[in-house]
């Protein structure tokens, strides 16, 4: 009798899934009946940024790793036909782990997944286990200069800014997000693969636009900000930050104010940008085994 291997169980797994019409892909790995943590990507990539640390992960828990419409290998709906918003993409992610069966998870938040994972954390406080946050921001203090482009759009909505930010998604500035911050010999540990990969689905036909769309739903994130520093404060979730310190995008105060509603946050500031992952990975994944290992035990 052939016996499947504890390797073989904890292998990540390629997964499509259909919530409301729409066909959402996720990796899973590690043992159902473990602890499960929710890994949430940012712009402009998917759940590939967490293709070498869901390896490092589950042994220990059921890692869930899903790409939002319009990234990665999930379908990307005519934005005629879908309301592109951090809105619709909680509820979504919501829906998976329902499906999943997914009642009480920890959540791993990165620069567009802060969004999503917060508003998963206030609207169901108690299926929230611990949060980690990698460079993903909750606090007004957190955004800087890089934003000024970006808030001029969303006061006017016109196409004059939004042309001026397009760049954004152009290779020059996904190169730039991955290697900016980086001291010089980290670098060469930065894997082409990952920006290129990124690039050539955001260089999709019409994928740009919903991107464009995207940066503008931005806005409605910031008044938000108060409702989850309340519920940080009533709730006092576990959190552990682990950011870029040389992040221009979401920057270190954003990391420090966490402290201000959650005392026993525990902050670690890495000598990287933005994708810390990259060169901080093996550092991020032993720090999130310890601080769940503690957490969940207790």
């Amino acid at each position: 009798m052939s016996r499947i291997h504890t390797t073989s169980l904890n292998a990540t797994q390629y997964r499509t899934i259909s919530i409301d019409g729409v066909d959402i892909f996720y990796r899973e790995a590690g043992m159902r009946d473990k602890p499960a943590l929710l890994l949430l990507h940012g712009f402009p990539t998917s759940s590939h940024m967490f293709r070498s640390l869901i390896p490092a992960l589950a042994k220990q828990y059921h890692v869930i790793a899903p790409d939002y419409p319009g990234f990665g290998h999930s379908a990307m709906p005519d934005r005629s036909q879908f309301t592109y918003s951090f809105d619709r993409f909680a509820e979504l992610i919501g829906k998976l782990l329902t499906q999943l069966d997914v009642r009480r998870y920890a959540i791993y938040v990165f620069d567009y997944g802060a969004p999503v994972g917060f508003r998963l954390f206030q609207r169901h406080p108690e299926r929230i286990s611990a949060i980690i946050s990698q460079n993903g921001n909750a606090y007004d203090e957190g955004i800087a200069g890089f934003w000024d482009p970006i808030k001029a759009y969303w006061n006017t909505h016109g196409e004059t800014e939004r042309e001026a930010i397009r760049w954004l998604t152009s290779i020059t500035a996904t190169h730039w997000q991955y290697h900016n911050g980086v001291p010089e010999n980290l670098a060469v540990y930065i894997s082409p693969d990952g920006w290129q990969h990124d690039q050539s689905l955001m260089d999709r036909a019409g994928n740009a636009e919903i991107q464009l769309d995207l940066f503008y739903d931005y806005r409605t994130n910031l008044p938000l900000y108060p409702q989850w520093q309340e519920a940080f404060r009533q709730y006092q979730p576990p959190l552990l930050a682990v950011w870029g310190k040389n992040d221009e995008i979401f920057v270190v105060p954003g990391a420090e104010a966490f402290k201000r509603d959650l005392p026993n946050a525990e902050i670690h500031l890495l000598d990287t940008g933005h994708f810390a992952l990259e060169t901080h990975g093996k550092e991020i994944a032993e720090l999130i085994i310890d601080f769940l290992g503690r957490i969940l035990k207790a």
